[in-house]
């Protein structure tokens, strides 16, 4: 898990920005009130004797435990466009549906970003390959164990670039 000291900035400072890359495998960074970033990935793989719901339910819960220990005030996710395959964009839709629902529910602004936008904002380049976006948050100072993490760190970043976290 990667932590980085970063001004503190914005007019909710007592409030957790999460950043994800929502997917199976799903990359996260949070901003924490005292400025300092950490971050990971998360696996909402299905066991063998798991229903299809229970990615769902998993993901919900891990949500509320985020939003328990960390105040969650703001979400940010990539935007994904479009996806290589049908089952790609099916996870994709269940983890943004229940995403979106969940801050809803608990009142927490999110927005997605476009991965051009975040893959320009890291790299300089919007067609920027996955390992491109991993050397960037490197040169950062991150450690990502897989290029999901690295998505949600280059996310985070972006919007401390916008003008910083709310």
């Amino acid at each position: 898990m990667a932590k980085q000291s970063v001004p503190q900035v914005g007019e909710n400072e007592n409030r957790a920005v999460l950043a994800l890359d929502l997917g199976t495998q799903m990359g996260w960074a949070l901003y924490h009130p005292d400025g300092t970033i950490t971050s990971g990935t998360v696996s909402f793989k299905l066991g063998r004797f798991e229903g299809g719901g229970m990615q769902w339910v998993r993901f919900k819960a891990w949500l509320a435990e985020m939003h328990f220990t960390s105040d969650v005030g703001q979400i940010l996710f990539e935007e994904v466009r479009r996806h290589s395959g049908v089952g790609a964009s099916h996870v994709y839709g269940g983890f943004l549906a229940h995403l979106t629902a969940w801050a809803e529910h608990h009142e927490v602004p999110y927005m997605g970003v476009p991965v051009g936008s975040i893959k320009k904002s890291a790299t300089g380049k919007g067609n920027a390959s996955k390992e491109q976006v991993i050397h960037a948050m490197k040169r950062l100072g991150y450690t990502p164990e897989d290029d999901n993490e690295a998505d949600a760190l280059a996310l985070l970043h972006w919007q401390i670039d916008q003008g910083g976290v709310e």
